[in-house]
Order: structure tokens, then C-alpha cells, then sequence
């Protein structure tokens, strides 16, 4: 089961991407313990995909990467992106996450 990408989180990455400069590459994602909830999910900008990594991609060449470890909690995912005035953000429609906190940037499995 992969991790799907929205075109509106795809096309988010790509704009943040050009923003800072970047061409190539994309944007990693990763879950670490901590946060309210006993997980969270953490975003990093890399130029290419590390050993070992699972990439997916999304409309216009949009990537992320995620290593092995943080697969196991974000199988089955779909990454979107909220445009909301008061939420916006990377949203993570996680079907792993037994529990969220309210700001949604950590769960637990």
C-alpha cells in the first residue's frame, strides 16, 4: 500500500520547492516519537532520496521520501494539503492513527 499524494499537496510542494530554490528533490517525510499523542510527523527539504528509501510521486514530479521505519505508520496515507485560513498546512489522512491530537501534527498507532 503506498502513500498517495493530492494534486493540491503535490502542486504545494512544488511551489515550496521553487520558493527556496530547489529543482530537484523533494520533500521528506517522517514520523519520530513524541508529541501529544505519543507520535509526530516531521517534513525536511532533501535534494535526493537516502539509501533505503521509498519515494512517491505526485502530479508535476512532486516527491517525498520516506524511509522504512516511518513506513510502517504512514501505509495506506494520503497526503494533503489544507488551504483553510485558520489551518493551513501539510494534512496527513493516516488510516494507522488509532488517536490525534487537535493540531493534527501527532498521533498515535
Amino acid at each position: 500500500m503506498d502513500i498517495e499524494i493530492t494534486e493540491v499537496a503535490a502542486l504545494k510542494i512544488r511551489s515550496l520547492m521553487a520558493k527556496q530554490g530547489i529543482s530537484e528533490g523533494g520533500l521528506r517525510v517522517g514520523v519520530k516519537g513524541g508529541g501529544c499523542s505519543g507520535l509526530s510527523y516531521t517534513f525536511a527539504w532533501e535534494r535526493e532520496a537516502r539509501l533505503g528509501d521509498e519515494v512517491f510521486e505526485g502530479v508535476e514530479g512532486a516527491k517525498i521520501y520516506v524511509d522504512k521505519k516511518s513506513l510502517l505508520f504512514l501505509k495506506g496515507t494520503i497526503l494533503d494539503y489544507d488551504t483553510a485560513l485558520l489551518g493551513k498546512g501539510f494534512v496527513f489522512n493516516n488510516p494507522n492513527a488509532k488517536q490525534t491530537c487537535g493540531c493534527g501534527s501527532s498521533f498515535g498507532a
